[in-house]
């Protein structure tokens, strides 16, 4: 509790902008301003704040993954009452994939208002992704779970995602990196290079290798995450060379 009542209202210009860009996206103002920039500072601009507790959006980007995926899955369920288990559990995985939440990240512009060092290198692309999440967990603290709900479905679903379109496009960029080399008989490996951090904060970094040429890497807290990206980067630089 001390960590976050250190700053309860916007001090300084950053801080105002912050608490502006979350009403002008999201249609409320803060109550704790300082969770909102917990949540938009990424790991390498992290500062020891209590103890040796380094403050960054690792531990809200945590709790944010759970709550968007619980309020994601109710509206899946009460939307979509007679569809089985399986196309809800798609629906979701394409709703929270680390790939939607950084196109979300970006057509939001979260890109301004995230803190971090120049050199944060292969992570930059998954920076706007786990800020979404961490912001998710700031919502939740502030407000509470029925706010941040509706929060997700109101402002974030409803605005931003097309469910329909969404149902009929194929955003399995694994699955179409496995076909297009099967057809073009290309030998397709997904090396896993890396694993850093242990626990919650554990990523994976996984690379793309084609007839033994190396085409795209990408970082992400889960194996499978890291090989979507690495697919669609990998997907995105094919077309280029067609």
């Amino acid at each position: 509790m001390a960590l976050f009542s250190l700053f309860s209202s916007p001090k300084d210009l950053a801080d105002k902008d912050l608490y502006e860009y979350i009403h002008n996206i999201f249609g409320f103002y803060p109550k704790n301003i300082t969770l909102y920039r917990v949540a938009f500072t990424h790991k390498s601009m992290a500062v020891e704040t209590i103890g040796h507790y380094h403050v960054s959006n690792e531990r809200m980007e945590y709790l944010g993954d759970s709550v968007l995926s619980t309020a994601v899955a109710d509206y899946l369920f009460h939307t979509y009452p007679t569809q089985p288990e399986g196309f809800l559990t798609e629906m979701r995985s394409r709703i929270v994939s680390r790939v939607s939440l950084n196109k979300l990240s970006e057509k939001l512009g979260f890109g301004d208002y995230i803190r971090h060092t120049p050199d944060v290198g292969n992570n930059a692309r998954s920076m706007g992704g786990n800020a979404f999440e961490a912001l998710m967990g700031a919502i939740y603290l502030d407000r509470g779970f029925d706010f941040a709900k509706r929060i997700i479905i109101e402002r974030i679903i409803k605005v931003h995602l097309d469910l329909e379109q969404l149902q009929s496009t194929d955003v399995n960029f694994k699955s179409k990196l496995l076909e297009w080399s099967q057809k073009k008989r290309k030998t397709l490996v997904f090396q896993q290079l890396e694993e850093i951090g242990e626990g919650h904060k554990k990523q994976f970094h996984v690379q793309i290798v084609i007839d033994g040429k190396p085409y795209a890497d990408a970082f992400d807290r889960s194996i499978r995450g890291a090989e979507q990206l690495a697919a669609e980067k990998t997907c995105n630089m094919l077309l280029g060379e067609d």
